[in-house]
């Protein structure tokens, strides 16, 4: 099974990971990757994608989670990640060894806790395999070359322009109304 992390939710006070099945009346239906229970989740949840969380590193751009979670994959070769509950985990020293560009003053052991105990949610229901991985790494080396073909081939005129959708009407303009005279 591919996993795509835009469909992985973290949800505020509840623990475990999501999957993204259905929006719904006023809300979300997901499935925990735990127990595979459906639920309801209402508008008011604090859901994040997987894929919109990264790390702080020491350079000026960040480190999208996936790449971390790959990272992992490969250092653990395929075990699961330490226990961040049991008292003899060192999470920086582990981080440390996989990811040695983290910024050690914006990466809270909180923050580690919680990439390790995803790991192990995804680890558990064998969702470590990434599709959108594969799909950028051909994407990046293609979309120069046809951003490039597309500007010498294309002559302007045969450009699509940007048009109002129909039905749509044009914006009132705005008149301000005073009760002075």
């Amino acid at each position: 099974m591919k996993t795509d992390l835009t469909k992985i939710l973290s949800i505020g006070g509840q623990p475990g990971l999501y999957l993204y099945l259905a929006q719904s009346n006023g809300g979300v239906v997901v499935e925990s990757l735990m127990d595979k229970q459906r639920k309801w989740t209402g508008p008011s949840a604090r859901m994040t994608a997987l894929s919109d969380i990264s790390v702080y590193t020491q350079e000026e751009d960040e480190l999208p989670l996936q790449d971390i979670f790959i990272r992992m994959k490969e250092h653990l070769k395929d075990a699961p990640a330490p226990d961040p509950r049991s008292k003899d985990t060192d999470m920086p020293g582990f981080f440390e060894t996989v990811i040695p560009e983290y910024d050690r003053e914006r990466f809270y052991a909180s923050h580690m806790k919680k990439v390790l105990e995803w790991y192990n949610v995804l680890h558990a229901a064998d969702a470590l395999d990434f599709e959108v991985a594969e799909e950028e790494a051909k994407e990046t080396e293609e979309e120069p070359a046809k951003a490039a073909t597309a500007r010498t081939t294309t002559p302007a005129a045969a450009r699509p322009v940007a048009t109002k959708p129909a039905g749509v009407k044009a914006a009132k303009p705005v008149t301000k109304h005073t009760t002075q005279k």
